[in-house]
């Protein structure tokens, strides 16, 4: 069966709807939404399904979408019409069986069974094996830059099919809309659409390869690349020749200020960081990860002062868990305790603030339990509600054990069931 047959196959776009409808995601240059687009197939599939078979079909433009990046700068997206996505989700699923075999095992970004945790510990591994120095390689704009014609020519040593080598460079040049106007695309890959992360490791595949043919014990997860070596002379030498290969055989730019030949310790992969400990290698969550956890938190909580106290803990929740399943791999006990005791501060802090008056605050305080005098004299202190949420009446009032009634997820409570499957 040809290739583009397999991805038109009747099961597996059924298999790409249902991933699809289940992310949702914003729409594209159309407007359509994933609730829509089981009726537009109902009518428009049988056409848009010739049109792949015979090569004729044209992507939509992808609509542009700037974030920022938690480091600073900005990050580009491209959002594609639904029914893209849709067509790309089925290409991914047939062509990723086709590349998955010949992958590096130290290639862990996007690809089934591999994970950010999987390429933390065997950096952890490399580390305790006496490889003490990390040539940290940063990759400017790599979305953005990757370059059309040698991308696709490494593809084609895989795919022989013309008609989806046709429809993949078709999805590499199809415009970018901002403000109602296409510009054409002719480099890079922008990330939203299923189809990006499969081609970024098909190009980056090239220096996994490079680097195991001179021997390099490394982790790459998408364009995250970190390389072990025993000594900082060596690590010298591995970063300018991994940056003279990046630059000169892959097209591809390497930003010089932020890669750098260091101690582990003093870098930051993935969000973890490492500390040495009398030759003991600890996986630790990075400063930058716990300020960027605060960060979105608050960002949160300014939205919820309307909010009821339950409301806002159940939005929370799905936040707190997304975070505990990613750093409780690392020695988190200090950082976790102190962030449970930080965020019941400022959940404290929307209790004192929705109070209001003076008289609200005394009866509040009576009801859960302050005597009448403590309670007169806290609520006449003159003090601020990020003070007051600090203080000994405040944690008498609404303890932990009130938040564990709410449902608030509790970090060192969740990763205690986690390490030890309580």
């Amino acid at each position: 069966m040809e290739l583009i047959s397999a991805i038109t196959n009747r099961s597996n776009m059924l298999q790409a709807y249902q991933r699809v409808c289940r992310n949702k995601g914003a729409p594209g240059v159309d407007g359509m939404t994933t609730d829509e687009l089981k009726s537009y197939l109902q009518t428009h599939w049988q056409p848009i399904k010739q049109q792949l078979l015979e090569g004729s079909y044209q992507p939509q433009p992808v609509r542009k979408v700037e974030i920022p990046k938690p480091g600073g700068g900005i990050r580009m997206l491209g959002i594609p019409c639904v029914i893209d996505r849709l067509i790309q989700q089925a290409m991914h699923q047939v062509l990723s069986d086709q590349f998955e075999p010949m992958f590096s095992p130290h290639s862990y970004g996007f690809r089934p069974s591999k994970s950010a945790a999987q390429a933390v510990h065997q950096a952890r591994d490399y580390m305790e094996s006496g490889k003490r120095w990390v040539v940290d390689i940063d990759m400017a704009k790599f979305f953005d830059r990757v370059n059309h014609d040698l991308l696709m020519s490494r593809i084609a040593r895989v795919i022989k099919d013309r008609t989806v080598l046709k429809l993949i460079r078709r999805y590499l040049q199809a415009g970018i809309m901002e403000n109602g106007i296409v510009t054409a695309r002719t480099e890079g890959t922008p990330q939203g659409g299923p189809l990006s992360p499969l081609l970024s490791n098909v190009l980056l595949h090239e220096l996994d390869m490079e680097l195991t043919k001179r021997g390099h014990s490394f982790c790459r997860y998408a364009d995250d690349c970190n390389i072990y070596v025993g000594s900082e002379r060596a690590a010298h030498r591995v970063l300018a020749s991994t940056t003279k290969f990046l630059e000169q055989h892959l097209k591809l730019k390497v930003n010089r200020d932020k890669s750098a030949a260091d101690r582990p310790w003093k870098r930051c992969f993935l969000g973890y960081t490492v500390c040495n400990r009398r030759y003991n290698i600890r996986l630790r969550v990075a400063d930058k990860s716990v300020k960027r956890f605060k960060d979105n938190i608050k960002a949160l909580l300014r939205m919820a002062r309307g909010w009821s106290i339950r409301k806002t803990v159940n939005e929370l929740t799905p936040k707190l868990r997304g975070w505990i399943n990613y750093f409780h791999h690392a020695d988190v006990k200090g950082v976790f305790n102190e962030l449970d005791g930080w965020l019941r501060r400022h959940l404290r802090k929307i209790l004192w603030r929705q109070w209001k008056r003076g008289r609200t605050r005394k009866r509040m305080l009576m009801r859960l339990g302050i005597n009448e005098k403590r309670a007169m004299l806290s609520t006449t202190n003159g003090r601020g509600p990020w003070w007051n949420a600090g203080t000994s009446h405040m944690n008498q009032a609404v303890p932990k054990k009130l938040f564990d009634r709410l449902g608030l997820v509790s970090l060192m409570d969740s990763y205690h069931q986690l390490k030890y499957n309580l």
